[in-house]
């Protein structure tokens, strides 16, 4: 099965990253207006705001560094397949654990009669894309456990029809 590494993982990668950078940007935005006009609906929700932050620039920096790895063939430190899995993991419980509790600390429902650029939406996003990461992430997990398993059930079978 190299077919998914050969052709999921980069683009499961890709995705992840500018997914990322979505979030980066919008967090960044949130923190900065909150933090200008001192209009925190809770000091909870700042706190997430920042996890949330930090969890992008976390997932911008390793996913881009998988990607290049994955295009170029660079550090072999990197293009260790336990390490990929090793950061998934993390990355699936930080992603995880920030949009679990952004679905509890966020306030309003689905923001029906909001304007359209309103705090209610934007917090909707950033719930959104949180989700949006984590099930990448996910996927990417499954994929490279999915193409481990499968490399090494060929590897024996191709080390059974030699002896």
């Amino acid at each position: 099965m190299p077919f998914i590494k050969g052709h999921y993982q980069p683009f499961l990668f890709a995705m992840m990253t500018c997914s990322a950078v979505a979030e980066l940007g919008l967090t960044a935005f949130l923190i900065s207006a909150g933090n200008e006009n001192h209009t925190w609906p809770s000091p909870r929700y700042h706190s997430l705001l920042i996890f949330f932050l930090f969890n992008a620039v976390w997932t911008v920096l390793f996913a881009s560094a998988y990607l290049l790895w994955m295009m170029g063939s660079g550090s072999q430190l990197l293009a260790s397949i336990a390490s990929s899995i090793f950061w998934l993991l993390i990355t699936t419980l930080l992603w995880g654990t920030a949009a679990a509790l952004m679905l509890h600390t966020r306030s309003g429902g689905n923001c029906a009669r909001v304007p359209t650029i309103s705090r209610c939406r934007q917090s909707l996003t950033v719930m959104a894309i949180g989700f949006t990461e984590l099930a990448l992430c996910i996927i990417a997990l499954l994929s490279t456990c999915l193409w481990v398993y499968s490399s090494n059930r060929v590897y024996k079978e191709e080390a059974q029809s030699k002896v």
